[in-house]
């Protein structure tokens, strides 16, 4: 495989779903433990990919869904319900994000039929 140009290296580094962190190096920047990498990821949480050696690998997205789900855990919310409230969390901000698009988009329709 050919050697990656520095410039295109640094830009998937800024991409927020580049899967750029190892397990361990992800669990320590949440302050989390791999064990609960594991579980939440068997809850479905995040997915993270796989080094053509088999190893997981994680997003920043991914680090800052886990970490939220940790807040939660440490919290004391069972690893099951911290994990659909965080999916909840995440649907109704999308949600949010796209109905703003919309009201943008009319708004800019109805002052261009004025």
């Amino acid at each position: 495989m050919p050697p990656e140009s520095p410039s295109h290296a640094t830009d998937r580094l800024d991409d927020d779903d580049y899967p750029a962190y190892t397990m361990g190096r992800a669990a320590e920047m949440i302050g989390a433990t791999p064990g609960f990498l594991r579980a939440i990821g068997e809850a479905r949480l995040i997915t993270p990919l796989r080094s053509e050696g088999g190893h997981r690998r994680y997003s920043r997205y991914q680090l800052r869904i886990a970490a939220r789900a940790r807040e939660l855990v440490d919290g004391g919310t069972p690893i099951e319900a911290a994990c659909r409230i965080v999916i909840l969390e995440d649907q109704l901000e999308d949600a949010l994000r796209l109905n703003e698009e919309l009201r943008r988009s009319t708004a800019g329709r109805s002052g261009a039929d004025s």
